[in-house]
């Protein structure tokens, strides 16, 4: 009897483990044939995903105008190197001023200004190709700060694009930053064109990898983030960068974009991580 039981029992198992797999292999069969084709169909996807834009700062070689180039006339016109973009959040200021020209680094500001510039040199050494910054006095004196560290002779362009704003209107709303209106109308056009002016994949004549910085503000690096990414633009809200942080997007001549690090602070001891 005991062995009548055993026996029927491992009947009883073995049938289900083959039927839990053919339901298991028909489950999978089903949904990468549903997904194979979402992925043409857009509408109903069982996860929302999207295509990427290959051509989203309109920099794409049109491969049927080359074709009837020479191998010459082709490496002419088709990107070759990486643009590795590093974003550079100010440091620390005085965030109580009202006037622009009095909201300046606080000590601890130009302290952070100071870590950062020197990780940027052990990052990067004299390869800094480029710096910009922006406008405003408190990314001013941090970009000045940074500079130091940097090789002498690095060029430098001053950007009024750049400037902070309030790009787009968050989703979710902020808790406790409610800007009106017409205040995204005015910033929102200026940090786009920003975007368009500073993240593109490298112009053809570009033959090397290059390693460029831009000094700016919270942000128009979160929103840059989004945007090049090929995320929702109105997410940016949801990430967070310290001051003083930095974060590095790098563009490859195809178009693709890979945010290496958003917001790196391990450069800063604990107690000088802030975020105003």
């Amino acid at each position: 009897e005991h062995y009548f039981i055993q026996s029927n029992l491992r009947m009883f198992l073995k049938a289900l483990a083959v039927s839990s797999s053919l339901f298991g292999t028909v489950l999978f069969t089903q949904y990468h044939a549903l997904a194979k084709e979402n992925q043409t169909n857009h509408p109903a996807r069982i996860f929302p995903t999207a295509l990427w834009d290959d051509n989203w700062d309109m920099m794409k070689p049109d491969m049927t105008t080359l074709s009837n180039l020479t191998d010459e006339e082709k490496e002419a016109r088709i990107p070759k190197a990486v643009r590795n973009i590093y974003l550079i959040r100010h440091g620390q200021y005085e965030i109580e001023e009202t006037e622009a020209e009095k909201r300046v680094l606080t000590p601890l500001g130009r302290e952070q200004a100071e870590k950062t510039g020197q990780r940027l040199h052990d990052l990067l050494g004299d390869s800094v190709s480029h710096v910009y910054i922006s406008t405003y006095v408190r990314a001013m004196e941090t970009g000045h700060i940074i500079l130091k560290h940097l090789k002498e002779d690095v060029p430098v362009d001053y950007s009024e694009l750049a400037r902070e704003g309030a790009p787009i209107p968050p989703e979710p709303e902020a808790e406790s930053w409610n800007p009106e209106p017409w205040m995204f109308h005015r910033d929102g056009a200026r940090i786009e064109a920003a975007f368009r002016h500073f993240i593109h994949r490298a112009h053809p004549e570009q033959a090397e990898d290059s390693h460029e910085v831009l000094v700016c503000h919270g942000n128009v690096i979160r929103y840059f983030v989004c945007r090049a990414l090929q995320n929702d633009p109105a997410g940016w809200l949801r990430y967070g960068a310290a001051n003083g942080s930095i974060t590095h997007l790098a563009i490859r001549p195809s178009g693709n974009v890979s945010l290496k690090g958003f917001g790196e602070k391990g450069h800063l001891p604990p107690e000088m991580v802030t975020y105003n």
